[in-house]
C-alpha cells in the first residue's frame, strides 16, 4: 500500500541527509555564467559569491499527486529541475532552459552537524532580467572563466563555472 504521508519513522538514521541542488546559469550570447553574492548575515558563506540552488523540501512531494505510483512507491518526476526552476525564480528572478547538464556532485557535513548531499547542474539561461531576493543577496556578476577569478568565491565556484562553459560553448554545436 502506498504511503499517505512522509515519515522518518521507519528511517534508518544513518542514512538521512539532506538533499541540496546547484545549478550555474549559462548565458548563451557572451558565454558567461551568474554568480551571486551572498549576504554578510548569511551563517555559511557570508559575503562569498555562489550559484543558484537550495535544498529539496517535503513540501514539494505532494503525496496526494505523485507523477506516478510505481507499485507502493510515489514517484515524483523532475523533483530536482523544479527545485531548480523554482530557486533560479526566487533568489535570481530569472528563467533556465532544460534539459539540465550535471557537473558532479559532493557529500559534505555542515557547521550545525547536519550531513548534506549537493549535486551540481548547469543550465542555458532563458529569459528575464536579474531581479535579487532580498536579504539573501546582495551582488551578481555575469563572469567567464578568467573574470570569476577576480570574485570572492565559495571553495569550487570557478571550477563550476569553467564546467557550465565548456559544457554549452563551442562545443556544444549551437
Amino acid at each position: 500500500m502506498p504511503a499517505d504521508k512522509i515519515s522518518l519513522k521507519n528511517a534508518k538514521k544513518d542514512k538521512l541527509f539532506y538533499f541540496v541542488a546547484n545549478v550555474v546559469v549559462f548565458r548563451k550570447n557572451d558565454g558567461r555564467c551568474l554568480i551571486l553574492k551572498r549576504s554578510e548575515k548569511e551563517k555559511v558563506h557570508p559575503g562569498k559569491y555562489g550559484v543558484t540552488g537550495g535544498k529539496l523540501e517535503w513540501e514539494q512531494l505532494d503525496i496526494a499527486r505523485p507523477t506516478r505510483i510505481n507499485g507502493d512507491v510515489l514517484d515524483f518526476e523532475d523533483a530536482i529541475e523544479k527545485l531548480l526552476e523554482r530557486e533560479v525564480k526566487e533568489e535570481a528572478g530569472i528563467e533556465i532552459e532544460f534539459p539540465l547538464k550535471y557537473i558532479n556532485s559532493v557529500a559534505f557535513v555542515r557547521p550545525d552537524g547536519v550531513p548534506a548531499i549537493m549535486a551540481k547542474f548547469a543550465a542555458k539561461y532563458k529569459t528575464g532580467e536579474v531581479k535579487l531576493e532580498q536579504g539573501a543577496l546582495t551582488d551578481y556578476a555575469w563572469v567567464n572563466a578568467g573574470e570569476v577569478q577576480n570574485y570572492p568565491c565559495i571553495a569550487g565556484i570557478p571550477q563550476e563555472v569553467a564546467a557550465a562553459i565548456h559544457l554549452f560553448g563551442d562545443n556544444e554545436g549551437g
